[in-house]
């Protein structure tokens, strides 16, 4: 420090010192005229006021901070498999338990050992019985997780921490680097300031011990803000591997039709191929009970045959829809349930591949033990699949224009407020379905299928599917994604082979060379 000091030019100093001490002057000079006015207290109160309204409107930019902060933190993806729901509260509870202080941003081993210990509470949750989980990793998809990790805090950054476009790291480091010079000048600086003027230092020091805190604060909040993004952006990628949904590949699943809706497109009549992969929506239920009359209402068309024989259906029939507001979908007409869905292979596949399950039954017959049945069968074989969200399900209960009395048939009718005895007996007719399906009563919509008589399906059970379409969305990403799993691991098979049969082809040439 005494080279440092012997090389400055004291004349230079001293016509800088020269021209500063009229402005440093005024301070003291101000003090003193206000005391000789007795101005003295109303400039002190003014000056607390003041520091008080500056430190609470920081108090509460730094509130509304951690507030957007808050908003911008990385959440569960609904479109995780179940599995997943168990998993993620673990990665919340360890960014929640990250502490700055042990975490420090300028120690990059550190942060690896943060993120390794985020992958371990993942990994040992989807391997338990395996001693190392972290070894079940693959390497192109533990690279994968750090990329698309970076990827997004960098957006997230970049988006909500200010100036951070301009903040290097180098000067982070310099910042950290100086650090110590600079508190020994300052605290030079305090201990000169104390003794020219006692009363402004010791004001001063209040002050800057109040900006300082809120300072320190503020930075402490978005470190730990930082560390805890870090923390739930690594946890959400390694769910997104563990859970079979981080595939090598960029596109989305659903970006084009599966092998199996590509066969049921081109087998539904004067269909068209698709862009992308349908929604898969199956009718089930009993003989009768007016399937292929539903599916021809949702048409507004014949498209489906229909007769008073015990099952005119005799197949899984596809049916390309498309209506305002819905995706393009693919509708599968079935034979009746009644043991067929038992036997049948292909039915029990089309209900597992189902995006959607849309079940009739009959208002006018209350024998219903036999779909309870199979509805809990198909309720058993969807949790078996850990790997997939159950579909949604909606009840269409058909013939209520059946219902007594019978001859009275004067649509609309509010259930949520009957007024006569057709109302309540739908209502009735509703709720009991719901009980005997085990089915929310939100889930089941009467309708009339009759011809002439067609009722509450173009607008009420319409609005039903429209409502649930995300959902089935969802249940429909989840169906490609094993698809698209299976095709990219034998396409990256095959390009591997390839390439390394190539390899091997050019090795004398280049053992000659």
């Amino acid at each position: 420090m005494k080279s440092w000091f012997n090389r400055l030019d004291r004349l230079r100093v001293l016509a800088l010192l020269l021209w500063a001490l009229p402005v440093v002057a005024l301070l003291p000079l101000g003090l003193f005229w206000l005391w000789r006015a007795e101005a003295l207290p109303w400039w002190l109160l003014a000056m607390v006021l003041c520091s008080a309204a500056g430190y609470g409107l920081q108090h509460w930019l730094r509130q509304r901070d951690r507030q957007l902060l808050a908003g911008a933190a990385t959440g569960p993806d609904p479109c995780w498999p179940p599995r997943a729901d168990e998993v993620w509260p673990a990665v919340e509870a360890l960014a929640e338990a990250v502490k700055p202080e042990e975490w420090p941003l300028e120690e990059g081993g550190r942060l690896w050992t943060l993120g390794r210990n985020t992958l371990e509470v993942v990994a040992r949750r989807y391997h338990p019985e395996v001693e190392r989980p972290l070894l079940e990793l693959t390497v192109p998809h533990t690279l994968l997780i750090i990329e698309r990790a970076s990827r997004d805090l960098r957006a997230t950054i970049a988006e909500h921490i200010p100036f951070s476009q301009w903040l290097k790291i180098g000067d982070l480091l310099r910042v950290w680097r100086w650090k110590d010079s600079a508190e020994r000048w300052l605290n030079v600086y305090r201990a000169g300031r104390l003794v020219i003027n006692p009363a402004n230092a010791l004001l001063s020091e209040i002050w800057g011990h109040l900006r300082g805190r809120a300072y320190g604060a503020a930075w402490t909040e978005t470190q730990r803000w930082l560390l805890r993004e870090y923390v739930r952006k690594v946890g959400y990628y390694a769910i997104e591997l563990y859970s079979g949904r981080l595939t090598l590949a960029e596109a989305e699943p659903t970006a084009a039709p599966t092998p199996a809706s590509r066969c049921d497109l081109e087998q539904a009549a004067g269909s068209i191929a698709l862009a992308s992969e349908p929604l898969r929506i199956v009718v089930l239920g009993r003989a009768n009970a007016g399937k292929s009359s539903l599916i021809n209402a949702l048409f507004g068309r014949l498209t489906a045959a229909t007769d008073i024989l015990p099952d005119t259906t005799a197949g899984l029939t596809p049916y390309r829809l498309e209506r305002d507001g819905l995706e393009a979908a693919l509708i599968f007409d079935t034979p009746g349930c009644d043991t067929e869905l038992l036997r049948s292979k292909a039915l029990k596949t089309a209900v597992l591949d189902a995006d959607l399950l849309l079940w009739v039954c009959a208002a006018h017959r209350p024998d219903r033990v036999g779909e309870r049945e199979i509805l809990d069968a198909v309720r058993g074989w969807q949790a078996e699949r850990l790997d997939r969200r159950p579909p949604p399900l909606l009840v269409a209960v058909s013939h209520i224009d059946q219902l007594r009395p019978p001859r009275e048939w004067q649509p609309p009718y509010d259930l949520r407020d009957p007024q006569n005895p057709k109302a309540w007996n739908i209502r009735a007719a509703v709720e009991t379905v719901a009980g005997d399906l085990a089915v929310p009563v939100a889930d089941v919509i009467p309708v009339c299928l009759a011809e002439g008589r067609v009722y509450n399906v173009a607008d009420a059970l319409w609005a039903a599917l429209l409502d649930r379409q995300d959902q089935a969305g969802r249940v429909r990403f989840l169906r490609c994604l094993e698809q698209r799993k299976r095709a990219e691991n034998w396409t990256l098979l095959r390009r591997q082979l390839a390439n390394a049969g190539r390899w091997l082809l050019e090795l004398p040439g280049r053992a000659l060379g």
